[in-house]
């Protein structure tokens, strides 16, 4: 690979991870990147009729019930954020 090519490699992958948040960046911890996962995975649920159909009926409630769990589990998927360290 030549040098010019990994150079617009970086610049194309620095500005994938200015454009969209879930890709992440080297500075990312993981907890973010958990948050990130979670959210991802509960919006494709939302979007996907036939996947919230398939929970509503595993959980035997409704569809209406089950977008509204789920919006509710998009806030705060993975918790709290840990307590920084002082290093940081």
């Amino acid at each position: 690979m030549a040098s010019g090519d990994a150079k617009t490699v970086y610049s194309q992958q620095e500005h994938l991870q200015m454009k969209y948040v879930g890709t992440g960046h080297a500075d990312t911890t993981k907890w973010e990147w958990a948050v990130n996962q979670h959210r991802d995975t509960y919006a494709s649920y939302l979007g996907h009729h036939s996947l919230m159909a398939y929970s509503a009926i595993a959980e035997n409630e409704s569809i209406g019930r089950m977008k509204y769990q789920f919006l509710s589990k998009m806030l705060s998927p993975c918790g709290k954020p840990p307590a920084k360290s002082e290093d940081e």
